[in-house]
């Protein structure tokens, strides 16, 4: 923002310490006036835009000296890259018909446009696979629409971490885990999807931690946070069908928490589960992690995820734990996924801030088949012991 006259104070961050505002008030009122009322310079008045032309070919180097080149450009997220040669993002682009310069949106804070060839280069950076491009560019699409509240949890002191949940047969196509440590590390799509939309927040964004990104904790969610939901497993409808599309299409839903707690309950009755889901107190926008085998209990019982949703609610209101219509129905998204056992899990997005959750159908190329030939045997085989 060339021109614009910024002073900075020493009241703390969210400060309810009056002596504290008062102090750091007086310390710089006279030079907000200064700012407010001297006139403005030949630069300020017509304020030099700063242009900066990257070269097609950023490095040339062993895999080492590129990654640590692109470690010193602040490209990466801590972790080794795998190097965008042009033949690795030409693959990439395969993914899906749309052209390499087509914008899919401008993303916060420098109004980066995301295009598709940008997003294929931070995809391959990621470790991810031509057939996770159509997967990412329904998550860019997605994460940047303003129900989202993106515009602030990007750049938010509270360290939010976008959520994707996937719905749908592409769930089987690309090998989505929505079993058993399906928040683990070890699948490739989960995790270098994750990955991949992380790159394309700080490099296309431009959002980059401690200067856009003020996230105080941070939080290691960032790294990457995709779930299919166990359609298979499910008795209830999938939540993509929830939200009006039909079983057969694929889609991704986005919310952004902050928080994630995972808990057993203390019956596994249908009563004993849903007293421990309330407890975890989602008095925000909220995806709950029902296991099959409790979803089956609810079922069985003839409880639905409406009935679910209603106890939920009856209860924050009864333990005095919510503000009067703070809490509704659309406020959350009850998600069957992960694989036996007895945990249940919560990831909620602390505070009220207008935000919901947001879905895009995923688009395939019309070479799909061709790609799911290709890359389908990119599954872990493990040894037996």
């Amino acid at each position: 923002m060339p021109g614009v006259r910024a002073l900075g104070t020493t009241i703390l961050c969210e400060s309810t310490d009056a002596e504290n505002i008062s102090k750091g008030i007086d310390e710089v009122f006279d030079e907000i006036i200064a700012a407010l009322t001297r006139p403005l310079t030949d630069d300020e008045k017509n304020p030099k835009i700063n242009t900066i032309t990257e070269p097609k070919i950023a490095f040339k180097g062993t895999y080492d000296q590129i990654n640590e080149f692109y470690y010193r450009k602040g490209w990466g997220d801590g972790l080794p890259l795998v190097p965008p040669t042009q033949a690795r993002v030409d693959e990439m682009m395969k993914g899906t018909d749309l052209a390499p310069d087509h914008v899919v949106v401008k993303i916060i804070p420098r109004m980066g446009k995301a295009t598709i060839e940008k997003i294929a280069i931070n995809a391959v950076m990621a470790g991810a696979l031509p057939t996770h491009m159509p997967v990412l560019i329904a998550a860019v699409e997605a994460v940047t629409d303003p129900g989202t509240r993106f515009d602030t949890f990007e750049v938010s002191t509270g360290s939010w971490a976008p959520l994707l949940i996937i719905n749908g047969p592409i769930r089987n196509d690309i090998h989505i885990n929505c079993s058993s440590g399906m928040m683990s590390p070890g699948n490739i799509a989960n995790s270098a999807i994750g990955r991949a939309l992380g790159l394309i927040v700080k490099n296309i964004g431009g959002a980059r931690k401690g200067i856009e990104d003020m996230g105080t904790l941070g939080d290691p969610l960032k790294y990457s946070l995709v779930i299919g939901e166990n359609e298979e497993g499910s008795p209830w409808e999938p939540l993509h069908v929830e939200f009006g599309y039909k079983k057969a299409q694929s889609t991704v839903t986005v919310m952004f928490p902050n928080r994630y707690t995972q808990t057993i309950p203390a019956q596994t009755t249908a009563q004993g589960v849903a007293e421990t889901l309330a407890g975890m107190n989602p008095i925000a926008l909220s995806t709950l992690i029902v296991i099959p085998d409790h979803a089956k209990i609810f079922s069985k019982e003839g409880w639905s995820k409406e009935r679910v949703k209603e106890f939920i609610i009856q209860g924050a209101k009864e333990s005095n734990n919510l503000r009067p219509g703070r809490l509704k129905d659309e406020d959350f998204a009850i998600v069957v996924a992960g694989g036996p056992g007895v945990w249940m899990g919560l990831l909620a997005s602390a505070g009220g801030f207008g935000n919901s959750f947001i879905t895009r159908e995923i688009r395939l190329p019309k070479n799909w088949d061709g790609l799911k030939t290709k890359y389908g045997t990119m599954v872990p085989v493990y040894l037996k012991y």
